[in-house]
Parts: C-alpha cells; sequence; structure tokens
C-alpha cells in the first residue's frame, strides 16, 4: 500500500517563505514523475509544478521565479520552496505522484492528503 503524506503547510505574511515535503512509503518499485497541486476555495485544483525522476521541472506561470521543487530519490521525498508568497498563494496544496508497487505491476497515480498554506498579514 503506498501513501504521499505531506507536511509543512502553514500561515505566513505575504512574502514570506514556506517548504512543503512529500514523503512517499509503502510498497514502493520506482517513483516517475511528482507533482504538486493546489486548490483554492471556490477554484479548480491547479498544477503548480512536477519533477521527473531524473530532475527535469516544470512550473506553471504564476509561480516562475518564486517556487522550486525538487526531490530526493534515495528518500522517496519531493520538497516545494515557495518564496515571495502572495496571497492569491492561499490554497490546499496536494503531492501527487506515479508510483510503480512492483516491477511487474503498472504505473498508478497517488494523492496525498494536501496540507494548508495561507498567506495573509
Amino acid at each position: 500500500q503506498v501513501q504521499l503524506v505531506e507536511s509543512g503547510g502553514g500561515l505566513v505574511q505575504p512574502g514570506g517563505s514556506l517548504r512543503l515535503s512529500c514523503a512517499a512509503s509503502g510498497s514502493i518499485f520506482s517513483i516517475n514523475v511528482m507533482r504538486w497541486y493546489r486548490q483554492a476555495p471556490g477554484k479548480e485544483r491547479e498544477l503548480v509544478a512536477s519533477i521527473t525522476s531524473d530532475g527535469s521541472t516544470n512550473y506553471a506561470d504564476s509561480v516562475k521565479g518564486r517556487f522550486t521543487i525538487s526531490r530526493d530519490n534515495a528518500k522517496e521525498t519531493m520538497y516545494l520552496q515557495m518564496n515571495s508568497l502572495k496571497p492569491e498563494d492561499t490554497a490546499v496544496y496536494y503531492c501527487n505522484a506515479d508510483i510503480k508497487a512492483t516491477m511487474y505491476t503498472w504505473w498508478m497515480n497517488y494523492w496525498g492528503q494536501g496540507t494548508q498554506v495561507t498567506v495573509s498579514s
């Protein structure tokens, strides 16, 4: 059974920083693409950033230059460093990943439970 657990959310003032973590656990053979999504109240869930197993990254235009996605493959953990935070970054942030449980199974997509990020003075 595979689990993704986010941590690091909280309340921060505009212009501040937070670092989110997403730890994968359970029966894991391989992790391919890992992603951060966010969902603000009344809005659809949106892709914030993604990172492949070899470290290639992509970002939403709204966070380019402010957020940095990274991963530690040995620890099966992904991070999101968020700088220069704005009130419009307020949302629940979700971890998402494509994972193979064994070498004989196909890739499956998993979600974490989410962590709240609130940017407010």
